[in-house]
């Protein structure tokens, strides 16, 4: 996925969910939509480099989103991360098309927004193929890097992510393959667990639907940059999940 000509700034604060202050490095300050609704954890950090893809769309309230956040990694290094969610499923459903996800391989035709029926009545991202055959998919971006260097997910209680791991568990006990994958969009992140220290309860059904038969796969996104500005994003090589990992802390 290509981004708009993105431009850099720093982060001076997020607020009211939606809204960040950033100053350009032309010394501009102004307001950014910050398509967000999570807590943010480990990627609300004042004093980052952002990048900003601006609109000249009239209708649009605010000229600017918050896309990129360049975050400090240990020994001096940095690591982008990607704070726009919305972005994850174009990123995915890119990868699905061209392939490169070979779990998904092979499947059939790609449908958005796919409606499930039954006793878990619900939408999930992306369906593959049709009939007894098809593969349900349910995206959800990685941000959160803790202080003992793995990936964690949720970063906030999300009852709306134990529903959809619900839905997939009931997918899963009718024969049909049921797969949630992780878009770890966050370059300083190598594995991903289910953050029990935050939200236990969707650890323990994480637990529970992957024994159940529902496919948990991670794949790591690769930003790609031209003159030191990112450009575009794919979604790369696996990680590692492991269901039963605890943050230590």
């Amino acid at each position: 996925m290509r981004y708009p000509a993105l431009v850099p700034g720093t982060l001076l604060r997020r607020y009211k969910r939606f809204l960040a202050d950033v100053r350009l490095d032309d010394g501009r300050e102004v307001v950014a939509h910050c398509p967000n609704t999570g807590s943010m954890r480990a990627v609300n950090v004042p004093g980052c480099r952002v990048w900003l893809s601006p609109s000249d769309d009239p209708r649009r309230k605010l000229a600017w989103t918050w896309e990129l956040i360049e975050l400090p990694q240990p020994e001096g290094a940095t690591a982008l991360a990607s704070v726009h969610t919305g972005r994850a499923n174009r990123i995915v459903e890119e990868a699905l098309v061209a392939g490169d996800i070979e779990e998904l391989v092979g499947l059939g035709p790609l449908t958005r927004e796919a409606r499930v029926e039954g006793a878990h009545r619900a939408r999930l991202d992306f369906r593959l193929g049709s009939g007894d055959g098809a593969a349900y998919v349910e995206v959800k971006q990685v941000t959160l890097r803790e202080a003992d260097g793995h990936g964690y997910f949720p970063d906030a209680v999300s009852e709306r992510g134990r529903r959809h791991l619900e839905v997939l568990a009931g997918l899963a006990a009718t024969g049909q393959r049921a797969v949630l994958l992780f878009c770890v969009a966050h370059e300083g992140i190598g594995s991903v667990a289910p953050a029990s220290h935050l939200d236990p309860a969707y650890a323990e059904a994480l637990q529970r639907v992957a024994a159940l038969g529902v496919e948990v796969l991670a794949r790591r996104c690769r930003f790609v940059l031209e003159d030191g500005r990112p450009c575009a994003v794919t979604l790369g090589e696996a990680l590692p999940v492991e269901v039963e990992r605890r943050f230590p802390g």
